[in-house]
């Protein structure tokens, strides 16, 4: 669905400063975006998506007052859904730059820059989980979290793959068993190249903020740094873990735990959402 053709009228109303033909238009798991000069619309891809667009504006003005010390997109506005003639959207404040190309990654001294700015961006991380501010505004992940989605993963996906697949998903997931409950940091959830942005300059390049921040909860900052791992490879991910003071053998089985779940974790959101393109995506390597 092009989402322009589809909410012209509403896009020129909720983006009116702004030419049509010098928006940008995403697609994400759960939303289609489009990114005006100074503000973006995120328009719900399924119902599900819709009826969280209220917590995600929420989460979003707990994160603002955290103090992180990097841009987190500001909720504008909200509207649309059920009993409008609108389709479910929210409005957020746009936070200039652009994900990292990861070849950019060859030059040492542009991988030492990044690196250093990923290990503050989770520092800054861990020390709010541990702050009265996040904890009395933020999720927190359930106990046994990693153990139910285990469960869940049997139960609902497992019908759905082959017999190697079902083989492949089991090993993944008996890794989980042993994960303890952790929720001591704030963690974004999906911290990958696409979500993390970044303004390149003479100096090299800079953090600009953070967007997406729709699965943020209390829970362990291994999240995050296995989303490093997926995006920029272990080469990155060994550095920031150095720079953090992560490099330990706890850190690193939850890491490779956690990332050899990625593809499941989406699977088993687009079946709850009734999304079947980002299902069949996250099922490929398990039929």
């Amino acid at each position: 669905m092009d989402v322009m053709e589809t909410y012209r009228d509403l896009v020129i109303r909720l983006l009116p400063d702004d030419q049509q033909d010098g928006l940008l238009t995403f697609q994400g798991q759960f939303h289609r975006v489009v990114v005006g000069s100074e503000r973006v619309v995120c328009f719900a891809r399924t119902e599900a998506a819709a009826g969280r667009l209220p917590a995600r504006a929420a989460a979003l003005r707990s994160l603002v007052g955290l103090g992180l010390g990097f841009r987190t997109p500001r909720p504008l506005a909200l509207g649309g859904g059920p009993g409008t003639d609108e389709p479910a959207y929210l409005v957020l404040s746009r936070i200039p730059g652009a994900p990292l190309d990861a070849a950019a990654l060859e030059d040492p001294e542009v991988a030492d820059a990044v690196a250093e700015q990923y290990a503050g961006l989770l520092s800054g991380l861990v020390a709010a989980g541990g702050g009265e501010k996040a904890r009395a505004a933020l999720p927190v992940a359930p106990h046994r979290r990693w153990q139910e989605f285990a469960a869940d993963v049997r139960a609902e996906l497992f019908p759905l793959m082959s017999d190697s697949g079902r083989k492949r998903a089991a090993r993944e997931l008996a890794a989980l068993d042993g994960l303890p409950p952790l929720t001591s940091a704030v963690v974004h959830g999906d911290l990958g190249g696409e979500n993390v942005l970044w303004e390149l300059s003479d100096d090299g390049p800079r953090l600009s903020g953070v967007i997406d921040w729709d699965g943020v909860a209390l829970g362990d900052h291994a999240e995050d740094l296995a989303a490093v791992q997926a995006a920029y490879g272990e080469e990155l991910l060994g550095r920031v873990l150095t720079l953090g003071g992560w490099d330990d053998a706890s850190t690193s089985g939850r890491i490779s735990a956690i990332r050899n779940t990625f593809a499941l974790q989406q699977a088993l959101s687009a079946r709850r959402d009734g999304d079947e393109e980002e299902l069949a995506d996250g099922l490929t390597g398990y039929r």
